[in-house]
């Protein structure tokens, strides 16, 4: 079965297609990886975007407009992926995380934006969708849901290892003796990236090859601020999001110092936030061999300021596991519109809390009938070329 994964995530700067053919028997999945690609959003639907996301206002018309613009846009990039293959069977989509609603430690609801009938109507397949909100439905957090991929990628190493991903907030799964544990660790890209936004530093809206915070120096008294945040201190499973690391946010830590900060210094200091609390999780969980993922992956001072900081660690990208550091979480959604169409829960409790696993995810029909291919019972390997 060819499926189409679709995504965009907590940056929200475009969007990742991949598809995949997978086959299985006995509950040995094998994928190939036939298409990768991401297309930048258009910048006056990103704009848009950026202005309706917490802890800004919106109106439920704009939530509207924009759930049909950003389908439309996910649209045109699965109708290019797929033509390019000769076709595919499903879609799977993300969409974009508009807000993720947690309070009290537990994750109460999530919505993500981009209608996917858009999705069914231009590709003509069935398309998968609203895959995080029946974890939360049973206690989990619908998050990290890559745990399930990082799993089956980790699976059999020995030692305790671990998948690092960077986007907009970095995110871990941790898996050592029989047990796997993934969580939130904080932001990676989202409070950098809105410093950059903001402030017009780069037009590209990131800090390309680290050359803003190369030219800053680490405010100590603002990273200590910042590291004292109890978020840090909760317990796994948890999860976050912009709805809480976000510009304001980094201004009122600012603020509280009573003087001015270099917005050099600032982004300088967001980066190494992210170093230092990635670094102590991942030694606080004695984690040997740590994999890493996403945007933040090409941030030169992130990873050198890792391998630095965990001399015990060994840290290398993602490929190494057989999925592409830029195009990991694509791979992830692909792989759960193929679960959810053979009836495979594409969860694990301990990914995200979870009290037992689900299939995720509703299902729009294609053009014609929707016809669902035999369940397979569960799946007990997965390889990726």
């Amino acid at each position: 079965m060819r499926v189409l994964g679709l995504l965009s995530g907590t940056s929200h700067d475009g969007i990742d297609v991949t598809v995949v053919d997978f086959t299985e028997a006995d509950g040995a999945v094998r994928g190939t990886v036939l298409y990768e690609d991401s297309v930048p959003y258009a910048p006056a639907l990103r704009a848009r975007l950026v202005a309706a996301l917490p802890p800004a206002q919106t109106t439920l018309a704009e939530v509207t407009e924009l759930d049909t613009l950003i389908g439309q846009a996910f649209a045109d990039v699965a109708a290019d992926a797929a033509a390019s293959v000769g076709g595919v069977d499903a879609v799977c989509t993300h969409g974009q995380t508009v807000y993720h609603w947690v309070e009290g430690g537990h994750a109460l609801g999530t919505l993500q934006i981009g209608q996917p009938a858009w999705i069914a109507e231009r590709v003509g397949s069935p398309v998968v969708s609203d895959v995080r909100i029946r974890d939360i439905t049973v206690g989990g957090h619908g998050a990290p849901l890559v745990s399930f991929l990082d799993e089956l990628l980790l699976r059999g190493r020995t030692g305790t290892s671990a998948a690092l991903n960077l986007g907009g907030i970095a995110n871990m799964t941790v898996v050592g003796a029989g047990a796997v544990s993934a969580y939130d660790v904080g932001p990676a890209n989202a409070l950098v990236d809105a410093v950059i936004t903001t402030y017009g530093l780069n037009p590209l809206g990131y800090d390309e090859d680290a050359r803003i915070a190369l030219s800053g120096e680490v405010d100590e008294a603002l990273l200590a601020s910042l590291l004292a945040d109890p978020y840090y201190a909760l317990a796994a499973p948890k999860s976050t999001g912009k709805e809480y690391f976000h510009l304001d946010y980094v201004r009122s830590h600012a603020t509280a110092l009573g003087r001015d900060i270099p917005v050099t210094a600032l982004v300088r200091t967001l980066t190494e936030l992210t170093v230092q609390t990635v670094a102590r999780d991942v030694q606080a969980a004695g984690i040997g061999f740590l994999a890493v993922s996403g945007g933040g992956c090409h941030n030169p001072l992130i990873m050198d300021g890792l391998r630095a900081a965990l001399p015990d660690t060994e840290v290398v990208l993602a490929d190494e596991l057989g999925a592409s550091a830029d195009n990991k979480e694509a791979i992830l959604f692909a792989l759960i519109g193929w679960c959810t169409m053979h009836g495979v829960p594409a969860v694990i409790p301990g990914g995200t809390g979870a009290r037992e696993p689900r299939i995720l995810g509703s299902i729009t029909p294609g053009a014609g009938p929707l016809r669902m291919p035999e369940p397979v019972a569960s799946v007990r390997s997965l390889t990726l070329s």
